[in-house]
């Protein structure tokens, strides 16, 4: 039997290898600073590989669907990945369309994602301290309007932007850990 605690590595492996992930951060930091100096190329980049793993998918979809023939429904496993693999060559045909229906549904789901934080800030207001979430929902509603009300302009950097803070955080993260194992080491 293996318990979760041996699937972790131990800290002082961490702590030995604090190098790997410094060198992690940095790259991740590069990257990200490299996607938000070409926020077109980061964004249409980040499209395509939404295409591939929409093809991806499909065929093990497919190939999942032939292997179920005697299953009464094989024929909808077939169609969903046929249905991905369309999609995927379709993101393939045309990527900046892609980029505009997916800042499009970012978007619209900041806005209700942020009417969600308010709504639940407004559960919260007992006790919690449910301004800090007022505050994150009041944001994420003015960033989503913001994406929305500049569509379909913003379809051609929002993704790039994302992708390349998104990677500088990631990036900061694990060389602040690194600089931690070290420290620790």
């Amino acid at each position: 039997m293996v318990l979760a605690s041996d699937a972790l590595p131990a800290p002082e492996e961490l702590r030995g290898r604090w190098g790997w992930f410094a060198a992690l951060g940095v790259i991740m930091i590069i990257a990200g600073f490299i996607a938000l100096m070409s926020v077109l190329m980061a964004t249409v980049v980040s499209v395509l590989v939404v295409g591939v793993m929409m093809i991806a998918s499909g065929i093990v979809e497919i190939v999942h669907g032939f292997q179920m023939k005697r299953w009464s429904r094989f024929f909808m496993w077939i169609l969903i990945g046929a249905l991905y693999v369309v999609a995927g060559l379709l993101i393939f045909r045309n990527p900046l369309l892609a980029a505009g229906v997916l800042t499009l549904l970012v978007g619209v789901a900041l806005v209700f994602a942020g009417i969600a934080r308010i709504f639940l800030a407004m559960q919260m207001r007992s006790g919690a301290p449910w301004g800090w979430v007022l505050v994150s929902g009041i944001i994420t509603v003015i960033l989503g309007a913001v994406i929305i009300l500049h569509w379909p302009v913003s379809s051609l950097y929002v993704l790039g932007i994302f992708l390349g803070v998104d990677l500088m955080i990631a990036g900061s993260s694990w060389l602040g850990a690194a600089l931690a194992f070290r420290r620790a080491a």
